[in-house]
């Protein structure tokens, strides 16, 4: 792989050579690697093909995963959020001793291993808030709680230059990776001030329904925001908006 330099910037094929452009910037590489076809039935791929089954199979779970957090992770993602969450989950799907290689799979997977996942490392929640909250879940009752203890913001958020007020975002979601199907719950604290004065102990509670038999998420973060005359605006378009998946309970 090449880095384009110059003016003039090219977009397609050229020989052998494929110029396009990434997030990386304009760049190039060679045409090259082996027939599609013969990778779907030359018995000498046979672990390519494993590989790119569990490999598509990680990389589902995670856009499903995303669309049923969808509301609080649009203001709280970085761009290579769904390449560091497939990434993620192939692990999780490595994990699963009970399935053969090739049909692995995240429900047989650990999924807890997505816990302290960030969805934005430009605003680490884990850099971001410095409380010693817990997340509970009880799936008899479907009750997901978030408990934050008392603090005062000036010492215990790292809110970024700007910053008059921010407010807590949970969510917990309850997916079916068999079905594609999710039923997801959310709910915010109010705006809170971004100054010296203590913040009285709280909790946020959700409810999913009880009794699931699937596995459930919780994810929490920080949203900053910026008061001018009144009105209050996300501070730098939500680009240093801390959130990450908290609590799991797998099945």
């Amino acid at each position: 792989m090449a880095r384009q330099k110059g003016i003039i910037k090219l977009k397609g094929t050229i020989g052998d050579i494929s110029f396009y452009k990434s997030k990386d910037g304009y760049l190039a590489r060679e045409k090259g690697g082996v027939d599609a076809t013969r990778i779907a039935s030359d018995p000498a791929f046979v672990r390519t093909r494993e590989n790119g089954a569990e490999f598509g199979r990680a990389g589902s779970a995670g856009k499903l995963l995303r669309n049923a957090l969808r509301n609080v992770i649009k203001n709280a993602s970085d761009p290579r959020v769904t390449s560091r969450l497939t990434q993620a989950l192939v692990k999780v799907v490595q994990a699963d001793l009970v399935s053969v290689r090739g049909l692995r799979n995240v429900l047989d997977g650990e999924l807890e291993l997505l816990t302290g996942f960030e969805f934005n490392v430009n605003g680490k929640l884990g850099s971001t808030l410095f409380v010693p909250y817990t997340a509970t879940i009880d799936r008899v009752t479907g009750e997901a709680v978030l408990s934050i203890p008392a603090y005062v913001p000036l010492n215990s958020i790292g809110s970024p230059v700007g910053t008059t007020h921010f407010k807590l975002n949970m969510a917990v979601t309850e997916i079916d990776f068999e079905s594609g199907e999710f039923k997801t719950e959310s709910g915010s604290s109010n705006e809170i001030v971004n100054d010296a004065n203590a913040v009285a102990a709280s909790s946020i509670t959700l409810n999913i329904g009880p009794n699931s038999t699937k596995p459930l998420f919780v994810a929490f973060g920080i949203e900053f925001f910026q008061e001018v005359n009144g009105l209050m605006y996300s501070l730098k378009n939500g680009a240093y908006n801390g959130l990450a998946l908290v609590k799991i309970s797998g099945i």
